[in-house]
Parts: C-alpha cells; sequence; structure tokens
C-alpha cells in the first residue's frame, strides 16, 4: 500500500510538472531527502524514482521552463570546479572501488546545486523551494519525535524510515540538519504567502521545533547538542530582550533535565572528556593522520582514502569491584577510520586545493547573506520585507552545519548542498532587484535631465 501511496504522487506531481516544470524540481528534491525507494517495500525499490526526477527536473528547466533571469555566479563556478576537481581526484584515488561508489551521489548533489540556481527566479520558487526542504526534513523529524517521547531513543537505537545508518537518515547528520532549519521554519510563520501566517500555522512551527529539538535527544547525537548551542547564540543577535531569551532558555533547559534518560547525560559527559570515549579519541587521532598524510601528499587521496590510515591511542578502562573503581590505561590500534569531520574529509579526499575551494564557497555564502540582510533589513514593502529575514534564516543554517560538520564527515551532503543553492538563488534575485532600481533611477535622471535642457533651450 505504501508503494502505491508513494507512486501516485510522484506520478502526479510529474503530470503537473508538464504545466509548471518547476514543480519536477521540487520533486527531485522531495525524493532525494526522503528517499521513498528506501521506504517501501515492492515495486518502489525497483524504480528508478530519483534518476527519473533528476532527468525531468533537468529536462523540464531547459525545454518548457523560461529562462529570464537566469544567471552564473561565481559560487556556481566554485562548485563546478571542486565538482572537477573531485573527479580527477577519483581517478587517481587510493582506493578506486570505494572512491567511485562515494562519486556516484557526490556528483549528483554537485551538479544538482550548481543548478538549482538557474530555476529560483521568483519569490515564489525560492519560496517553494524551502518550503520543500522544510516540509521533507520534517517528516523525518516528526515520526523522530514522536519516537523519542515514547521511549523508542538511544545511540544507535532509533529507527527512522529506514533501517540505513547513511545520509541524512545517520543520526549525527539528521540532528545537525533539524536544528539548522528550525529559523527556516519560523520565518514561514511571519513571512511566508503559500501558508499565510495563521494561529494554527504559528501552532505548527512550535510542535516541529519542539520535534526538532527532540531529535538530538531521541539520537544521543552530541554534534546535535553543539548544534542547539549554537543556534541559542545566534539567536542573540536577533532578540531584543537578550537577558531574558538567556534566562527562558535556561530554564527550558533545567525543566527538561529530569525527562532526559541517563543513557543521554553518560553520552554528553564525553563532550568534557573526549578521552574516555573511543569514537571521540579515534577522531583526534585520524584528524592527526590526516595532516601528516596531506604532508606528503598535498592534492589529496580521492573519496575514502581515510582507509589507509593506521594509528594508536591510549583509552582509559575501568574496572568495577564493589564499591571500588580502578582504572588503567591500555593503548589500541585501530586502522581504517573515517574522518568524522568535513573539514579533514575534504582535507584528506581533495588536499589543500579542494579545502580552499569548500571553505571559500561557504565563507562567501555568510558574506553575502550578511551583506542581504544589512542591504534590506527595515524594508517595509511587503514585497521586500522578507528578504533580510530570510537572508539571516538562510546564514544561521549555514553557521549551524558549519558548527555540525567540524565533527562528522558531511562535506558533500545533499539538504545542505541545496541551502548553497538557495543562498545563491536569493542573492540572484536581490542583485535582479538592485540592477533594475538602478536602471530604472538612471532612466528618470536622463529623462529630467533632457527635460531640463529642454526648457532652459525655451527659456533662452
Amino acid at each position: 500500500m505504501i508503494d502505491i501511496v508513494f507512486l501516485a504522487f510522484i506520478f502526479y506531481l510529474l503530470l503537473l510538472g508538464l504545466k509548471r516544470p518547476f514543480l519536477w524540481v521540487l520533486l527531485y528534491v522531495y525524493i532525494d531527502i526522503l528517499a521513498p525507494q528506501r521506504i517501501g517495500y515492492s515495486l518502489i525499490t525497483s524504480l528508478p524514482v530519483s534518476l527519473i526526477a533528476f532527468g525531468a527536473a533537468f529536462g523540464g528547466w531547459l525545454v518548457l521552463d523560461r529562462k529570464e533571469g537566469a544567471r552564473f555566479s561565481v559560487r556556481q563556478g566554485l562548485m563546478l570546479t571542486l565538482l572537477a576537481y573531485c573527479w580527477w581526484t577519483t581517478g587517481n584515488a587510493d582506493f578506486p572501488e570505494p572512491a567511485a561508489t562515494k562519486w556516484d551521489w557526490v556528483w549528483k548533489a554537485l551538479l544538482f546545486a550548481i543548478f538549482l540556481p538557474f530555476t529560483l527566479t521568483t519569490r515564489a520558487r525560492i519560496e517553494a523551494l524551502a518550503l520543500m526542504l522544510v516540509l521533507a526534513v520534517a517528516t523525518i523529524v516528526i515520526g523522530t519525535g514522536m519516537k523519542t517521547v515514547l521511549g523508542g531513543g538511544g545511540y544507535e537505537n532509533l529507527k527512522f524510515f529506514v533501517n540505513d545508518n547513511s545520509g541524512i537518515y545517520e543520526s549525527s547528520t539528521l540532528a545537525t540538519v533539524a536544528i539548522g532549519l528550525i529559523p527556516m521554519i519560523w520565518w514561514f510563520t511571519r513571512y511566508g504567502t503559500v501558508f499565510r501566517p495563521h494561529w494554527m500555522l504559528t501552532g505548527f512551527a512550535v510542535a516541529l521545533t519542539f520535534a526538532c529539538l527532540l531529535v538530538p535527544i531521541g539520537t544521543e547525537a552530541r554534534t546535535g547538542l553543539l548544534c542547539i548551542a549554537a543556534l541559542g547564540v545566534l539567536l542573540l543577535r536577533y532578540t531584543k530582550r537578550r537577558l531574558l531569551f538567556i534566562a527562558g532558555a535556561g530554564l527550558l533547559g533545567l525543566a527538561a533535565l529530569p525527562f532526559l534518560p541517563q543513557s543521554y547525560y553518560n553520552r554528553m559527559a564525553t563532550l568534557a572528556a573526549p578521552g574516555g570515549d573511543e569514537s571521540a579519541s579515534t577522531r583526534v587521532a585520524v584528524w592527526q593522520w590526516t595532516l601528516d598524510y596531506v604532508a606528503e601528499n598535498p592534492t589529496g587521496g580521492g573519496f575514502d582514502s581515510y582507509r589507509g590510515n593506521r594509528f594508536s591511542y591510549v583509552m582509559p578502562v575501568k574496572e568495577v569491584s564493589g564499591n571500588t573503581t580502578s582504572v588503567t590505561y591500555s593503548q589500541v590500534v585501530d586502522e581504517g577510520r573515517a574522518f568524522h569531520s568535513a573539514i579533514f574529509e575534504v582535507l584528506g579526499e581533495q588536499g589543500w586545493p579542494g579545502l580552499l575551494i569548500w571553505l571559500t564557497l561557504h565563507a562567501l555564502g555568510l558574506w553575502q547573506m550578511e551583506r542581504i540582510y544589512r542591504r534590506w533589513k527595515g524594508a517595509e514593502a511587503e514585497e521586500e520585507a522578507w528578504i533580510a529575514p530570510f537572508a539571516a534564516a538562510l546564514q544561521m543554517s549555514a553557521l549551524i552545519y558549519i558548527v555540525g560538520a567540524l565533527f562528522q564527515g558531511i562535506a558533500y551532503q545533499p539538504v545542505m548542498l541545496m541551502l548553497v543553492g538557495l543562498q545563491i538563488g536569493l542573492n540572484s534575485y536581490c542583485a535582479r532587484i538592485d540592477s533594475a532600481r538602478f536602471l530604472h533611477d538612471r532612466s528618470i535622471r536622463r529623462r529630467d535631465a533632457i527635460v531640463g535642457k529642454i526648457r532652459g533651450a525655451v527659456a533662452a
């Protein structure tokens, strides 16, 4: 039955896209995030629904869509350069087969992010894409929150729609994405046009935000706690009563403590003492190995180059005997451990050139959103008032992603690359408005100058 529901929905959007090709772009976003082909049981699992939507999105834009206002930006050029460089490093990878497997999805994520801004030529399209991102992720988040409340959480125990700890369904990744989208959720409660501001919409936003905050608890993802802290710090900039906000956040946190399981406390305690946790200890060791590796291989080793690492570290081992606890230290030898950081992921796989491109891509995005926020802050007209808050929401989402990416290998996470495409689309949209306004003002000045000369000639 679930296969029929998914296929009927997909087929319906494919039909609607014949009249509105942009719907195919939204369809691909929905399929790429939710992955219904992994949720179903029979027919849908054998159909290349993602490839169909991917081809429809590109083909529909090329053949049917209007391309007014489409422009190629510097950040799209950076992603294209990164795509080409990843292709080269994949061809020269230390581990060709695993590298080719990762390349199969990375090139699609990068190519779609490069293509996406070409389609975002109006406010309606920008908002529709943001809404699809939020709702697709919300589908996973709501289920995760319900399972957490009903007692189904725990590190590596919380089951999502799929029994596969990869992509957005990886616990730390989902926690980062869920927290990162909270600012955008609240943007819709004030400036949305698809769903106009209403008390029911606000109520849904409150419930969805609560579910997003439950994701790090249900998954016991330490990165999620750091992302919540980052969100709290970022919100201080846009809060008028900061002391009241800090006090309220503190009281809310204290009120939640009695309801948290002991396993959550135990896992979060490793943030303060990473040396006592194997996962945290291996991360530091892998990062040191990566620095040594790129010192000899400055252009990187291609995707999954971490498979060549081998290192040793010291771990404390606790032994409890009655009321006595003794701690001994033993040396552990490990190999083939993942990077557990987007920074070191790109550095180890694409070397210093790739890391420079990746950092520049995101730094430019933060700068552009800041510039847009300051340029449009205070705009009162309904068609302009939404721009500055939307730029602020995208900037906060990007910063939360970067915080989460410091401790996860999610440099090419598709949802985050879609957010990059959304940032580029907003920047191009604002540039077109400014350009049109400049041309309009210049034509008025020329007209006034001509009228002035005519009047002067008549007077003479």
